[in-house]
C-alpha cells in the first residue's frame, strides 16, 4: 500500500455526515439532464469545507475523472495566479476543485464571466470558501440553470457523535466533548486530537483550551519550535524547517506538522487551519516576545532569501509570503487586505497610455500628465499596471523610475529626488537610484487600498531582487498617514517637493538583511494597547468611512474596520457603525440640495444592486455622472462622520 493509499484510507475512515452534499456532488458527476456544471459550497472556517473538497476529490478519481486543484489561499490573486495554478487548460471531464475561495473573492466576476464559461462542457466545478456567491451568479438565469448553491453547517448531533466513535474515544469521553464543543467539525476533531482517558474536562474558551492542550502535547522544543513556524509563516516547507530549526531533524518535524489534524498542505507548502495559526501565533508572541522576535527573523531571512533569488514568474508569490510576516502590529492595516483577487497587475498593453495619462490628468492635473507621458517615452518599462480582474480595463498605476543618470528638466520630483542623493551619498559606477514616482488609483488617491496594496508588494520587490540599488524614494501627498508605514521600512521624509514629499532609504548603508531585522513586529501587548490609542489621521479615516459604507451589511467586516477606535463608536461596531452610517446618509436626504446624492448611496449599498453600473442604470444616470455623484456623498458622509468624531456627538 504507497502512502497515498493509506491517507485515502484515513480520510475514508474519519468522514462522517455530509450526506446530502455527497449526493448532490454525485449526481452532478454523474451528469445528465438538471445536473449542475457549479457547485458553490459557503459557510464559517471550521465547518470541513476543505475535508468534504478532498472526499469529492477521491471519488472524482474513483470515477476516472481528472481532478485539478487550486487553493485560493496558496495562489497570487490574481487571473494569471489562477490559470496557472489550474494549468494552461482544464481537460475534458476534469472536476475543478477550488479551496479557501474566500483568498481570492475579487475574482468572482473574472470566474463567472471569463474563466468558467472557456471550459469544456463535461467539467464539473466546485468552489468552497467563507463567503457565498455574490448577487450576480444567481440574478443571472444562465447560471441558475447550471450552478447549484449550498450553505456547510455544522454537523447533526448523531454526525458529530459518529465522527466521535471513529476517533475511538470512550462513551464518557465522546459525552464530555459533545457537551463541550457542541456540533462544530473543528472543535470536535481538536478535542478528539487532545482527548485521552476516561473524561473531559471542560474549559471556558474553546479554541484557546483545545490548543493549549495540543501544544502541551507537542515531544520536544524542536517540535514546539516547527509548530511555531508554521502558524507564522504563510506556507511550511522542509527548506524553511532547515533554515530555522536545523538541517538534522527538519525531515521528521514536516512529517509530524504534516499529521497535525490541523494541518493541510498545497504545492507550495503545508499549512494550518488559520483559527489554529492565528491563536499559536498570538500566544507566542504574548508569552515569549523574545523568541518570537528571533524564530521571525529566521523565517524572515529565508523568505527574504526566496524572495531575492526566485525566478521572476515565482517573484510575487515570494514577496506575499514574506509581506505575510508583517500581518501584525501596529503596521498590520499596510499588510493585510481583507479582500484580495479584484486587481491584478500587468504590463502595459497598446491603449494603456492614454488611459495612465487620463488618470493623472483627472487626479493631479495636466502638469502630471504632462510628467507621465514623459516617462511613457522615456522608460516604459517602469509602468506597472493594475487591472480590474473583471474587465481587464485597467484601474491603476505604479511608476518605478530606475534612475541612473541625472533626469532630465521634465520632472521637478525626480530632479529633487537625484539631487539630494547625489548630494547625500553620490552614486557609484554600477549602482542606481529607484524612484516610486507615480502610485495612482483615482478612486482612492494615496489611502490604504487593494490596488495599492499591489503596488507595495511591487515596490518591495525592487528593492529585494535589484542589484546595484543605491537610493530608494517614494513619493506621497499625504506624508502624516505614510510616515509610520515608511519609517517603519527604514524610509524617511527627506526631501518636500510641495505638494509631494519624499520618503528615502540608503541602500548601501542599510543591507536587506538588516533592513530586515529592523521591521521587527512589536509586541502583542503593545500593538495592542497602540491600535486603541491610535487616532485615525483624517485621511484613513475617510477611507475606513468608504469602507463601512460598502460593507454596511456586513458585521464581521465591521467589526474589525479602523473606526471601532473612533470616540464616535460606544459600543459593538457591528451594531453601531450602521446606525452611524445610516443616519450620515439619511442627513444628505433632509436637504434639498443633497436629495440626489442620497439616492446614489442608498441604491449602491443599502439596496444591494449587484454592480455599480446597475445602480446606474436604476438611477438613470450615465455612468460618468453616476460616479461623480457616489464620490461627492462618499465624501459628504466623510465630512459628516468627521465632524461628529471631532465634535463629540455633533450629527452636521
Amino acid at each position: 500500500m504507497t502512502l497515498a493509499e493509506r491517507l485515502r484510507w484515513a480520510r475514508e475512515r474519519a468522514f462522517v455526515g455530509r450526506a446530502a452534499e455527497l449526493e448532490q456532488f454525485r449526481a452532478a458527476l454523474r451528469g445528465g439532464g438538471g445536473a449542475p456544471a457549479v457547485l458553490y459550497l459557503h459557510g464559517p472556517g471550521g465547518l470541513g469545507k476543505s475535508t468534504l473538497l478532498r472526499r469529492f476529490a477521491d471519488e472524482a478519481r474513483d470515477a476516472r475523472r481528472p481532478v485539478v486543484e487550486v487553493n485560493g489561499r496558496l495562489i497570487d490573486p490574481s487571473p494569471q495566479g489562477f490559470t496557472a495554478e489550474a494549468g494552461a487548460t482544464v481537460p475534458d471531464g476534469a472536476v475543478l476543485v477550488v479551496d479557501a475561495f474566500e483568498h481570492c473573492q475579487g475574482l468572482e466576476d473574472w470566474l463567472r464571466e471569463s474563466y468558467l464559461p472557456t471550459l469544456p462542457a463535461t467539467v464539473l466545478t466546485v468552489i468552497a470558501g467563507r463567503e457565498a456567491p455574490s448577487a450576480a451568479w444567481l440574478g443571472d438565469l444562465a447560471w441558475q440553470e447550471t450552478m447549484a448553491v449550498r450553505r456547510l453547517g455544522e454537523l447533526t448531533s448523531e454526525e458529530a457523535r459518529a465522527l466521535l466513535r471513529s476517533r475511538g474515544l470512550a462513551p464518557a469521553v465522546r459525552d464530555g466533548i459533545l457537551a463541550f464543543a457542541g456540533t462544530h467539525p473543528l472543535a470536535l476533531s481538536l478535542a478528539a486530537a487532545v482527548a485521552g482517558g476516561d473524561a473531559w474536562e471542560p474549559t471556558p474558551d474553546l479554541l484557546a483550551a483545545l490548543l493549549d492542550r495540543l501544544v502541551g502535547d507537542v515531544p520536544d522544543t524542536a517540535h514546539r519550535l516547527a509548530l511555531e513556524v508554521a502558524a507564522h509563516a504563510m506556507t511550511t516547507t522542509e527548506g524553511l524547517l532547515r533554515a530555522v530549526a536545523g538541517p538534522d531533524r527538519a525531515a521528521e518535524l514536516f512529517d509530524w506538522l504534516r499529521r497535525l489534524p490541523v494541518a493541510d498542505w498545497g504545492r507550495q507548502g503545508l499549512y494550518l487551519h488559520e483559527l489554529v495559526s492565528d491563536t499559536i501565533d498570538a500566544d507566542l508572541r504574548w508569552r515569549d516576545p523574545e523568541g518570537y522576535a528571533e524564530m521571525h527573523a529566521r523565517v524572515g531571512h529565508h523568505l527574504l532569501e526566496q524572495a531575492r533569488t526566485a525566478a521572476e514568474a515565482d517573484a510575487m508569490v515570494a514577496i506575499r509570503e514574506l509581506s505575510y510576516l508583517k500581518r501584525y502590529g501596529s503596521m498590520g492595516e499596510f499588510f493585510q487586505m481583507r479582500r484580495e483577487g479584484d486587481f491584478h497587475e500587468d504590463r502595459l498593453r497598446p491603449g494603456d497610455e492614454k488611459v495612465l495619462i487620463r488618470f493623472a490628468t483627472e487626479s493631479e492635473g495636466p502638469e502630471s500628465a504632462a510628467v507621465v507621458a514623459h516617462w511613457l517615452r522615456r522608460q516604459p518599462e517602469a509602468f506597472w499596471v493594475y487591472r480590474d480582474s473583471r474587465t481587464g480595463d485597467p484601474a491603476g498605476f505604479l511608476c518605478s523610475l530606475r534612475l541612473t543618470e541625472p533626469p532630465s528638466g521634465d520632472d521637478p520630483v525626480a530632479e529633487a529626488a537625484w539631487e539630494y542623493a547625489e548630494r547625500t551619498g553620490p552614486l557609484r559606477p554600477g549602482e542606481h537610484v529607484r524612484l516610486a514616482r507615480y502610485c495612482l488609483y483615482p478612486p482612492a488617491y494615496y489611502e490604504i487600498s487593494a490596488c495599492l496594496h499591489l503596488m507595495q508588494l511591487r515596490i518591495c520587490a525592487d528593492w529585494i531582487r535589484q542589484p546595484g540599488l543605491a537610493w530608494s524614494f517614494i513619493i506621497s501627498p499625504f506624508p502624516e498617514l505614510w510616515t509610520p508605514l515608511m519609517e517603519h521600512l527604514g524610509h524617511y521624509r527627506t526631501v518636500e517637493t510641495p505638494p509631494y514629499c519624499l520618503f528615502s532609504c540608503d541602500w548601501r548603508v542599510t543591507p536587506l538583511s538588516i533592513w530586515f531585522d529592523r521591521t521587527q513586529p512589536g509586541p502583542l501587548g503593545d500593538d495592542l494597547a497602540a491600535e486603541a490609542e491610535q487616532a485615525l489621521p483624517r485621511e484613513a479615516f475617510d477611507q475606513a468611512v468608504r469602507e463601512a459604507l460598502r460593507d454596511v451589511h456586513r458585521p464581521d467586516a465591521l467589526s474589525a474596520n479602523p473606526l471601532r477606535h473612533t470616540r464616535m463608536v460606544d459600543g459593538d461596531p457591528s451594531e453601531v457603525l450602521p446606525e452611524l452610517i445610516t443616519e450620515a446618509v439619511d442627513a444628505l436626504r433632509d436637504d434639498p440640495r443633497e436629495a440626489k446624492l442620497h439616492a446614489v448611496l442608498a441604491t449602491t449599498y443599502f439596496h444591494r444592486v449587484p454592480t455599480q453600473t446597475a445602480a446606474a442604470q436604476r438611477l438613470g444616470m450615465p455612468f460618468s455622472t453616476y460616479r461623480r455623484h457616489l464620490d461627492r456623498a462618499q465624501q459628504r458622509v466623510c465630512e459628516l462622520l468627521w465632524l461628529r468624531e471631532t465634535t463629540g456627538g455633533a450629527k452636521r
